[in-house]
């Protein structure tokens, strides 16, 4: 048998200082399975302690606390605020341009703003020769240099102006590609419009004209993401800082300084002392820089496991607080549908 090489015996020692203490090297290297993996809940207790707080509420988006529910409740109402509420948009349908090929396809669709609950539900399209028409129109024709705009649509509450074929007598009335038995401006309160007239549709130049028609089409998320009502939806459970032991001094400040999102403060005790206090645990990230160097074991980062903070960002098609309501009514639809099934 051979002899080590001193070569090999130099790099023992260094190989030795590299290797991590045995519990770090497991958790390293290892998933542990021990007896606190997740349980299903008893659907009666989560009936009896469930409850949502609205923490904030604009015209764009909210968040709001849903508390004594399971994780796969609170992904439920985010997969359904994403993929299965009808959401409206303008597409456009029919164009009439010397410049076509140059319109910028990506801003060829526009959200609507604020859609009427009830036209949200009601079927007002329909397939004509090909043509998908809707109950919502918009148009606008310009014949000059400019950047045109999203803003620059008109709604038209009669229907479309653009023929759909010529008339085969001369008496007979003009098709065009949408009709509606009655002006929308007797079904709804306010005129219709974009949610952000910002948008670049095509920048025309000397001589170049765009006439271009778009239809409001209804859809789900889940055929393709341009239908979906939510900007993002998303949740994360409430995070909770707790000390172990007190943090004073110096140690008090960097601790303070430490954090990125402030969740730390100073106490001041009088005499000179003072101490970190948890002042912002539903600003922080779980970044755990609080649980490194010298005072982190004296820190310890939790979840609660039932406490979810939750945020939804609306397209403008919705308000916020009317998407959650459609998402908790189809999940309740969800669940009576698989009882009869059962039953």
């Amino acid at each position: 048998m051979g002899s080590k090489s001193s070569k090999d015996t130099d790099d023992e020692p260094k190989q030795q200082e590299k290797k991590l203490p045995e519990h770090l090297e497991v958790q390293r290297t290892r998933v542990v399975c021990n007896a606190d993996a997740p349980v299903n809940r008893v659907s009666g207790e989560i009936c009896k302690n469930f409850e949502v707080e609205i923490n904030r509420l604009t015209e764009e988006d909210m968040e709001f606390d849903m508390i004594g529910s399971d994780a796969s409740i609170a992904n439920a109402f985010r997969r359904i605020l994403i993929a299965e509420i009808l959401g409206i948009l303008y597409i456009s349908q029919k164009m009439m341009s010397q410049m076509k090929e140059t319109l910028l396809c990506t801003n060829s669709m526009f959200h609507v703003k604020r859609v009427p609950h009830g036209l949200q539900h009601k079927p007002v399209f329909c397939f004509l020769e090909g043509w998908l028409i809707s109950s919502i129109v918009s148009s606008f024709h310009i014949v000059f240099y400019c950047t045109v705009k999203s803003g620059d649509l008109e709604w038209l509450p009669e229907g479309s102006q653009l023929p759909l074929a010529s008339p085969a007598q001369s008496g007979d009335k003009q098709k065009t590609y949408t009709s509606f038995s009655q002006s929308q401006k007797d079904i709804l309160e306010k005129p219709l419009g974009v949610k952000f007239k910002d948008i670049t549709i095509a920048r025309l130049g000397p001589g170049q004209a765009i006439e271009l028609e778009v239809h409001a089409v209804k859809g789900m998320g889940k055929v393709h993401a341009k239908w979906s009502p939510v900007a993002t939806a998303w949740y994360r459970m409430l995070p909770e800082v707790v000390f172990r032991k007190e943090i004073k001094g110096d140690n008090a400040e960097k601790l303070v300084k430490k954090c990125p999102v402030n969740v730390f403060d100073i106490e001041d005790l009088g005499n000179g002392e003072k101490r970190a206090v948890v002042a912002r645990p539903r600003a922080c990230t779980l970044c755990r820089e609080c649980v490194m160097g010298p005072t982190g074991e004296q820190v310890e980062l939790r979840r609660v496991r039932d406490h979810f903070i939750f945020t939804i960002e609306s397209t403008g098609a919705l308000p916020p607080e009317a998407l959650f309501t459609e998402a908790v009514r189809i999940l309740e639809e969800k669940c009576r549908r698989v009882i009869s099934e059962l039953s």
